[in-house]
C-alpha cells in the first residue's frame, strides 16, 4: 500500500466530501438511500475512533423536486431559493441517518468571508473543534441561501480543502460519481485510471473536464486542484466514487491517492496562500521572481516593476512574474500609493523610513509550478 493511502487509511480525523450528483437527481431530489449508505460508511470509521467531518453538497439539488423545477436553475436568487427549501430536507436526512448509529448531527454553513476573513477563520476554527470535541459530526455546506457571487466559493470541493487544513484534518477523501482521476476523458473507454499521483510530473498531459450531471458545479477540474491544494499544504487526499464510500473510508484501496507535501503549512500561511481574500498585484522581475520562489526571501523595492489595485499596507497581494503568473502571495508593507516612487531603486537609495521589506519572507506563500 502506498504511503498516501496509508495515511488515509490511518488518519484520526478526516474530511469527507461527497458531491451533489452522488446525493441528488434532477427529478426526484434527493435519494434517502444513497445518502444511508454514504453515512454507513461514515459511522463505520467513527466506530473505529476516527473524528469526521463531513462536507456535503446537494442543497440546491434537494430542493429542486419540491419546488417543481426540473433542472438547476442558472440565476442566483432561484439558486438560493432552491438551497433555503433543500437545505432543510438535506440537514434532517442526515439526522435522521446519523441517528441509526446515536450519532448527533451539527449544520455548519459558511460562506467564504468566513474563511478570506482571518478573524472570522479562527472562530470557525474553535466552532469545528468544540463539535468534534463534543462527538458530534459536523455537515457543512455553503450558504448558499445568502452566498452572492462575490463570496460564494465557487464549488465545495474547495470548500473542502480549506475546512481540511482549518480542522488539521489528517486527510481529506473526495467522494463524487467518478472512481478516480483518468489521463482523459473515461467516458472513452480508451483512458486509464491514475492510481497515485506523488508530484506534478504525475500530472503532465492530463486533460479533465467539467461533470456532465448538470447538478453540481465542480467537475474534475476543481476535484485536482482541491486535491492539488490540500496535499501541497501537507494533506493526503483521496478521490473516489462515492459507491466506494465503504472501501475509501476503510482500506482507501480505491481510486486516486494524492501525496502530501513533506511538511503541513502553518494555519495562518495555509489561510495566507489559499484562502485570504486579495487586493492588489505585484508585477516582479526575474531576478525577484528567483529569490522569493526557490530561495525564500523577502520582496525588495528593486524587484517590482509594477504594480496594481487599491490596497493599504497590512492587505494581501499577489506576486506575479513576467508571463503573468501568480508566483506568490504575501502581506504588503505599503499602501498602492506609496510603492510607484518606490519601484526598482535599491534599498539605499530610499528613505530611511521607507527601506523596509515590500513584502517580509515571514508574511510570504511561493508557489512551486
Amino acid at each position: 500500500m502506498s504511503v498516501a493511502r496509508k495515511a488515509v487509511a490511518a488518519a484520526e480525523r478526516l474530511v469527507v466530501k461527497v458531491g451533489s450528483s452522488a446525493l441528488t437527481t434532477a427529478g426526484d431530489g434527493l435519494d434517502v438511500t444513497r445518502l444511508n449508505a454514504l453515512v454507513d460508511a461514515i459511522a463505520a470509521r467513527i466506530a473505529q475512533g476516527s473524528q469526521i467531518v463531513l462536507v456535503s453538497s446537494g442543497a440546491i439539488g434537494a430542493g429542486l423536486a419540491p419546488l417543481a423545477l426540473g433542472k438547476r436553475p442558472r440565476d442566483l436568487a432561484t439558486q438560493q431559493a432552491a438551497a433555503s427549501v433543500g437545505q432543510l430536507q438535506l440537514a434532517h436526512a442526515y439526522a435522521e441517518s446519523f441517528g441509526r448509529y446515536a450519532l448527533t448531527v451539527g449544520q455548519v454553513l459558511l460562506t467564504s468571508d468566513d474563511v478570506v476573513r482571518r478573524a472570522h477563520y479562527r472562530n470557525a476554527q474553535r466552532t469545528f473543534s468544540r463539535l468534534l470535541a463534543l462527538g458530534a459530526v459536523p455537515v457543512v455546506n455553503e450558504n448558499d441561501t445568502v452566498a452572492t457571487e462575490e463570496i460564494k466559493f465557487g464549488d465545495n470541493d474547495r470548500l473542502a480543502a480549506l475546512v481540511a487544513h482549518l480542522v488539521g484534518a489528517d486527510a481529506l477523501v473526495l467522494l463524487s460519481d467518478v472512481d478516480g482521476l483518468y489521463d482523459g476523458d473515461p467516458r472513452s473507454g480508451s483512458t486509464r485510471r491514475i492510481a497515485e499521483v506523488t508530484g506534478p510530473a504525475d500530472l503532465e498531459g492530463i486533460a479533465v473536464g467539467m461533470s456532465s450531471s448538470g447538478l453540481g458545479t465542480g467537475g474534475m477540474v476543481s476535484k485536482l486542484a482541491a486535491a492539488r491544494t490540500a496535499a501541497s499544504a501537507g494533506i493526503p487526499v483521496l478521490l473516489a466514487a462515492a459507491s466506494d464510500a465503504s472501501r475509501a473510508l476503510s482500506t482507501a484501496e480505491v481510486g486516486t491517492a494524492f501525496r502530501a507535501a513533506d511538511s503541513r503549512l502553518s494555519a495562518r500561511r495555509f489561510w495566507l496562500g489559499y484562502a485570504a481574500g486579495t487586493r492588489g498585484r505585484l508585477h516582479l522581475d526575474d531576478g525577484a521572481v528567483a529569490a522569493v520562489v526557490r530561495r525564500r526571501r523577502s520582496l525588495l523595492a528593486a524587484g517590482v516593476t509594477g504594480v496594481d489595485g487599491d490596497f493599504e499596507a497590512g492587505d494581501v497581494v499577489e506576486l506575479v512574474d513576467a508571463a503573468q503568473r501568480v508566483v506568490a502571495r504575501g502581506v504588503v508593507a505599503f499602501d498602492a500609493g506609496e510603492l510607484p516612487e518606490l519601484i526598482g531603486r535599491s534599498s539605499h537609495e530610499l528613505p530611511e523610513e521607507q527601506r523596509r521589506e515590500v513584502v517580509h519572507a515571514d508574511d510570504l506563500v511561493p508557489f512551486r509550478r
